[in-house]
């Protein structure tokens, strides 16, 4: 069984060829899951395929570094596209059994925002893993971060 693990950990981002989660998520699914973002938010189709694949990259990061207590956290923006993804449970389902080692990631949201530097944290580490970061989804860093930083959930 595949985990996140297996996905190659890229040790330069830079010089490296960059993730992507079109290469992972099926076409059907994707474009389902960009349809949804523009139905329930004021996206066009290329800024919610923007949200979308950060979506992708910070859960598929959070399932890679499972059990680690590393305190991951989106950005309000990144947490969107995060939203969708486990709201379709079935295929959220699937995705943690295909990359999480069949251990299903939980979403734990606190009340209170973190102001603790740990959302560009998750940014530089879902780089460090691979994947494009999209950082301007990511500038909200500052009062951002209310999910648990448990090592099984984000």
């Amino acid at each position: 069984m595949a985990t996140a693990a297996d996905i190659p950990v890229a040790t330069d981002p830079v010089t490296g060829p960059a993730l992507s989660p079109r290469d992972i998520v099926p076409a059907d699914l994707w474009e389902k899951q960009v349809c949804l973002l523009m139905r329930d938010y004021p996206y066009d189709s290329v800024m919610a395929t923007r949200v979308l694949g950060q979506g992708y990259a910070y859960l598929l990061t959070a399932m890679s570094f499972r059990g680690q207590g590393l305190g991951l956290a989106p950005s309000r923006l990144v947490d969107v596209g995060a939203h969708t993804i486990i709201l379709d449970t079935v295929a959220y389902a699937e995705l943690c059994d295909k990359y999480n080692g069949g251990h299903f990631l939980h979403h734990v949201p606190e009340v209170e925002m973190k102001n603790d530097g740990s959302v560009i944290k998750t940014a530089q580490l879902v780089a460090r893993a691979g994947w494009e970061v999209d950082l301007p989804l990511w500038e909200d860093a500052a009062d951002c971060g209310p999910c648990h930083p448990g090592n099984d959930s984000h």
